[in-house]
């Protein structure tokens, strides 16, 4: 039974088991994310979010705690300098485990954690949700419109504005029956 027993071993010793987190801990200050499995991935969660909180405050009490843990100069300037003014705004969750399936050889669950404020492509994504609306009508109201002008539909769905998702693009496509000649014009070619 495991009663009691909070933290995962990971089948090392006490001091094996420091080096491995505090080592983990550097690489993934210097390199923003790094791979490793799964179970060492929740453990460096334990391990670095703590120090990440505790660089928000930068004093040399801080500064000298933290480095009693890492013990590497370069780690601590970026830790206070560049991750401290990133994560200055957010109250914890600093880090973010993607889990990428298992490795080859051993079967190993591999993951990759991250510094959540780190991911460029995720955060231009987020942002650009949050800025684009999106409308959409259902019917093609605006199309109906214009063909009353005097046009056919076929030109007004031409003339439509360039589709960027798939409801727009099934939203704009013509109905198959306005095209019957395309298929003999395909016959020929």
């Amino acid at each position: 039974m495991r009663h009691g027993n909070k933290t995962n071993h990971l089948g090392r010793t006490h001091s094996h088991r420091d080096a491995l987190l505090k080592n983990l801990a550097i690489s993934l200050i210097k390199h923003k994310r790094i791979e490793t499995t799964l179970a060492k991935a929740k453990e460096l969660r334990k391990y670095v979010e703590p120090l990440i909180t505790k660089s928000k405050n930068d004093t040399t009490h801080s500064r000298r705690t933290v480095f009693a843990y890492l013990q590497d100069k370069e780690s601590i300037k970026t830790l206070f300098g560049e991750i401290a003014e990133k994560v200055a705004s957010r109250n914890g969750g600093y880090t973010r485990i993607i889990k990428l399936g298992t490795r080859f050889g051993d079967n190993a669950e591999v993951a990759l954690i991250e510094l959540v404020d780190y991911n460029e492509a995720l955060l231009t994504a987020v942002e650009e949700k949050t800025t684009k609306t999106r409308r959409s009508r259902r019917g093609g109201k605006k199309a109906e419109a214009t063909a009353t002008d005097g046009e056919s539909s076929a030109e007004v769905v031409e003339a439509a504005p360039v589709a960027e998702t798939a409801t727009e693009v099934a939203d704009a496509a013509p109905a198959q029956d306005e095209t019957p000649a395309s298929e003999e014009d395909k016959k020929e070619a």
